[in-house]
């Protein structure tokens, strides 16, 4: 055996020992920053001569098993993140394998291909039209980016305006219209093309966190000019959604161009139960989504769809006379930021063809189901309230007070608890003003008897804050 070939056979022995022993291991990290400085080497100059391949793999092994959180596994509930299903990892090897630098079609006819299988694939699962262009990113802030900036293109040309060429000093104004609770990543991408985080203007909520149709349509009323409307599928803390279609009405009676913000909700889109939450997604101009959410691919991997191919390409492409372009065949380059880039779309690829339509519409409802479960499990202690209807995979929880002890602190200290016990992991968030557990079922390989023996653990440490005694004297603050 070659020695490159004893280095990948070292390296699956380290992979296969992680992954099999994800579901039994304390889903914190159990290594401290210091521990891990000394396993690598972190703090030592750089040594003159280099270390065998096989030292520096194992190396890494033997921090990854104890150093990494194990998102991978069944019970990480933190933010909304997915696992990565065998087959979406297993070809992300090939990617690195390939070593394929994918910007146009010359440097990777496969690659080129594989995007353009799974673009197709990604449009069928919302039922959007063959014309709509597609973009493989980082994540769903690239892909918001993206999708935001063919927005400002398109309404600035329809003013006469060439922001490519001429910049924003001096160009028209664009009026900005966000819900109240759009994600942060919105701020951010619109902070990065020049419009501004805090200019623009924002529409009030209703109690799920839905954006106010009405409220919208008061906001546009009497605008003349370029505007963009942004509206979300998917709240991070509720999972509602806004209501898409009068959204559309309004956008549309305004001239603005409407994008989504579909970083997990979208692949609501694929199970039929589901389908309504993004009734009127197709009438958008843009839509952002993450694969490495729901769809369960290795990070990193975000999607922009946009309804405008043309707009979509010219907001992205500049030409180089060394660039060799393809007339007839698809040039990733020309739908992201990115130049050099992996060929993301691999693993879609994978998940996408394995799944099937049946096993992505089972996916996605089987984390709905579970999280549902959880709801009730959790909703069953009286120390507990649900904040949120539960309409897809999130579940915002909140602990009652007592003694004199305020809720938020409460629920901040069970969540510590939970995460030091780490039979699961989950997060916190402010919501309304109320400190909240967040809990985002996501995972592949989730199973009911991983969301009971998680409710179990969270009530555990729920008694550990608030034990039943104090419960019930009564004095009880939520």
């Amino acid at each position: 055996m070659s020695e490159r070939s004893e280095l990948f056979s070292q390296t699956l022995k380290h992979a296969r020992r992680y992954l099999d022993g994800i579901a039994n291991r304390p889903v914190h990290a159990t290594l401290t920053a210091m521990e891990l400085r000394a396993i690598l080497s972190a703090t030592s100059p750089l040594p003159d001569a280099g270390e065998p391949a096989a030292e520096v793999i194992g190396r890494l092994g033997a921090a990854g098993a104890k150093g990494t959180v194990a998102s991978q596994g069944p019970r990480f509930f933190g933010f909304v993140t997915g696992g990565s299903l065998p087959a979406a990892t297993a070809a992300d090897w090939l990617v690195s394998t390939w070593d394929q630098n994918p910007g146009v079609f010359v440097l990777s006819p496969l690659i080129s291909v594989v995007e353009e299988a799974a673009a197709k694939w990604v449009r069928e699962t919302a039922g959007l039209g063959e014309d709509w262009s597609v973009g493989f990113t980082t994540g769903c802030q690239m892909a918001s980016f993206t999708g935001l900036a063919a927005a400002r293109r398109h309404v600035l040309s329809a003013v006469g305006w060439d922001v490519e060429s001429q910049g924003l000093f001096g160009a028209p104004p664009i009026d900005v219209v966000v819900g109240d609770e759009a994600h942060y990543t919105i701020f951010n991408a619109l902070r990065l093309l020049g419009l501004g985080a805090t200019r623009l203007r924002r529409v009030p909520t209703d109690d799920q966190g839905r954006m106010r149709a009405d409220e919208l349509r008061s906001t546009l009323a009497g605008g003349t000019g370029p505007c963009i409307v942004c509206a979300q599928a998917g709240n991070v803390n509720t999972g509602a959604f806004d209501p898409l279609d009068p959204i559309a009405d309004a956008a549309r009676e305004r001239g603005a161009w409407l994008h989504v913000d579909g970083a997990f909700g979208f692949w609501a889109a694929a199970a039929p139960a589901r389908r309504h939450l993004v009734a009127g997604i197709h009438r958008a101009d843009s839509i952002a989504t993450d694969a490495h959410k729901w769809l369960n691919v290795p990070y990193d991997c975000g999607i922009v769809l946009t309804a405008h191919p043309m707009v979509h390409r010219q907001a992205m492409t500049t030409g180089a006379a060394y660039i060799v372009e393809s007339p007839s065949e698809r040039d990733p380059h020309e739908f992201v930021p990115e130049e050099s880039r992996r060929g993301r779309a691999v693993p879609v690829y994978a998940a996408l063809r394995t799944l099937g339509r049946n096993g992505l519409a089972e996916l996605v409802e089987r984390n709905c189901r579970l999280a549902a479960r959880m709801a009730d499990r959790l909703r069953s202690d009286p120390r507990v309230t649900i904040l949120n209807d539960v309409v897809l995979n999130q579940v915002l929880v909140r602990v009652s007070g007592a003694g004199g002890r305020d809720a938020d602190a409460v629920t901040r200290d069970a969540i510590a608890r939970v995460q030091a016990d780490g039979t699961c992991w989950l997060g916190g968030t402010t919501w309304h003003g109320m400190g909240a557990m967040r809990i985002s079922i996501s995972n592949w390989s989730t199973t009911d008897a991983d969301v009971d023996r998680s409710a179990d653990a969270i009530l555990n440490a729920i008694e550990g804050v608030v034990p039943r005694s104090v419960e019930k004297s009564g004095d009880m603050d939520h």
